[in-house]
């Protein structure tokens, strides 16, 4: 939590300011009851309508400025947490991006999008009542006190023996609810994981009729949640009729005392309601105090949830200086690389060593889970090698600054992601300089010229959030001409055509082949009909290279092409 307080150093005036402002609003409701007891031994014991009407004007004025003092202390505490949080939001989402896959997959998007939102807003929360409530109610609590020992000492001794009661009851249901609290939150965290994985699968789940299970699993988890917050509500809900039940005894004792005083002369009746008034004061505060505590304490928690992040650093060192490149080297190559994963215990890549010159085209197949996303991963240092080196132009990739090696690759995951906004804007990730005629060429090598023509506006047409308003096929068209936007060097195709019909999939390999620029092409894919005419084919199980070579050349020399080749021109000749 301590390294979250850099980004309030912003804010010095408005912490300092903010504090003093509740301060002197304090400073002026502890004079109230006095004024209150000057009006009743004075104004109305006398009947003196005049000095009544002084009093209820200092009173107002009274009011009116501990209502300015409240209303700036609530400004300056507000700017102080709002801009504390922005700061601490922008920091968090910059430092998430820095991470390799490695850190973003153990840490999980549900726990990220938890830190970015729920713990963020407890820490603004707890901020901004610390601002406002950490110096008052201490200073109201003992301000009464001392206000009430100047009005007469022995009937304040009820003060003495109440507040220390109200003290234990109070901050010890605080104490019992702080643990609670810290469970909440870990079961929020469950439930949110829970709801995004579903609303995420929720075509799987309907596909498979999982609707019934997946509501069951889920108010398991709900009732989880509500039992604790329930028993969480119950304790506190405690505090309020004890506390209270506390005071009206002390206020009895007080009147009680205060009559006795009263009747021997040593008090007026004004000097007893304002004895009353600091007592109510205090069991305010006191109660506020409570409250704050436990908002700090769930600040607190959820801060050090966010500094734990900040403490995940990336696995991947990045070169600040361009490595020196090989004219004459292959453009990628692989020297006996292996790749485990964190935690997994095993390799899921090992014994990889191939070249693949400017402009070839590389096929990469084998069976669901043996490694060809993970191969092909490597080359824009999604994750690094455990073991050997990816070389790219005669340089090791962890040599390259990630912007400059990136920005020779062009890629197109499994999943096509598009990104809420038009064609247009979608285009520009690849190349933000890039002309709308650049795009339309793109557009029409990814076979996607066709769909954007259709699509009211054209360039324009406004992509929903994750292209939710695309077909499959369409968003993978799109993915693809984002790539050849950038114009890359090295052109990733992860099983990216998987949507696409044969004949589609066909012209889109031929355009790529046609391409003015000639880039590397490393193209994944489960059908061998879309690699066979790579110069190359990487043929993986089980993580090992078990065959390198021309299409002929695989199905006389490799058992498992071979029978990946006849398995599926079996099923398509049938």
């Amino acid at each position: 939590m301590n390294r979250l307080f850099v980004y309030l150093k912003d804010y010095k005036k408005e912490t300092i300011l903010g504090p003093l402002f509740k301060l002197l609003e304090a400073s002026f409701e502890l004079f109230v009851p006095l004024v209150v007891a000057s009006m009743i031994d004075v104004g109305i014991k006398t009947g003196d309508t005049g000095y009544i009407i002084r009093m209820c004007l200092v009173l107002v004025a009274l009011g009116v400025i501990g209502l300015v003092c409240s209303i700036t202390a609530q400004y300056f505490a507000a700017k102080a947490a709002v801009g504390f949080v922005k700061k601490i939001r922008h920091a968090l989402f910059r430092h998430i991006q820095s991470l390799s896959y490695t850190e973003l997959d153990t840490l999980g998007a549900s726990t990220m999008i938890t830190r970015m939102t729920s713990d963020v807003n407890q820490v603004q929360n707890g901020t901004n009542l610390t601002l406002r409530l950490l110096l008052r109610s201490p200073f109201v609590v003992f301000g009464a006190m001392i206000m009430a020992f100047t009005i007469d000492w022995q009937a304040a001794l009820v003060f003495v023996a109440t507040i220390p009661l109200l003290c234990i009851v109070v901050f010890g249901i605080m104490l019992v609810s702080i643990p609670l609290y810290r469970k909440v939150q870990s079961r929020l965290d469950r439930l949110l994981g829970i709801t995004r994985e579903n609303l995420t699968g929720v075509r799987v789940l309907r596909a498979f009729c999982k609707e019934n299970e997946e509501i069951a699993e889920f108010e398991t988890r709900n009732e989880d949640l509500t039992g604790v917050q329930k028993f969480v509500g119950r304790i506190s809900a405690l505090m309020n009729p004890v506390t209270y039940l506390i005071i009206n005894f002390a206020v009895i004792a007080l009147i009680w005392t205060g009559a006795l005083r009263v009747e021997s002369g040593i008090l007026t009746q004004g000097m007893v309601v304002a004895l009353y008034n600091y007592m109510s004061q205090i069991l305010v505060e006191l109660i506020k105090m409570a409250n704050l505590i436990i908002n700090i304490t769930k600040a607190v928690a959820c801060g050090n949830r966010i500094a734990a992040v900040f403490d995940i650093t990336s696995s991947q060192e990045q070169s600040s200086a361009s490595p020196e490149t090989k004219k004459d080297a292959p453009l990628v190559e692989f020297r006996d690389v292996a790749l485990q994963y964190k935690n997994a215990g095993e390799d899921s890549l090992s014994g990889l060593s191939f070249t693949a010159a400017a402009g070839e085209t590389i096929g990469v197949i084998g069976g669901t889970g043996s490694g060809k996303s993970s191969l092909v991963g490597l080359i824009p240092r999604f994750y690094d090698a455990t073991q050997g080196a990816v070389l790219v132009q005669g340089a090791d990739v962890r040599d390259y600054p990630l912007d400059e090696l990136r920005g020779m690759i062009g890629v197109v995951p499994q999943k096509a992601v598009l990104f809420q906004g038009t064609v247009r804007d979608n285009m520009k990730w690849g190349n933000p300089d890039a002309t709308d005629d650049e795009i339309w060429d793109a557009l029409a090598s990814a076979q996607a010229q066709e769909v954007v023509e259709s699509k009211e506006g054209g360039l324009d047409f406004v992509i929903e959030q994750a292209g939710r308003n695309l077909s499959g096929g369409q968003r993978q068209r799109l993915t693809i001409a984002r790539a050849l936007v950038r114009r890359p060097r090295i052109l990733i195709l992860d099983d990216s055509s998987s949507a696409l019909d044969f004949a589609t999939d066909a012209a889109l390999r031929k355009a790529i082949r046609e391409l003015p620029y000639s880039p590397t092409v490393f193209l994944v894919s489960q059908r061998a009909s879309s690699i066979q005419y790579a110069d190359r084919i990487i043929v993986l199980d089980d993580g090992c290279p078990v065959g390198i070579g021309t299409h002929e050349e695989l199905l006389e020399s490799c058992g498992v092409y071979r029978e990946i080749y006849n398995s599926q021109f079996r099923k398509e000749d049938a």
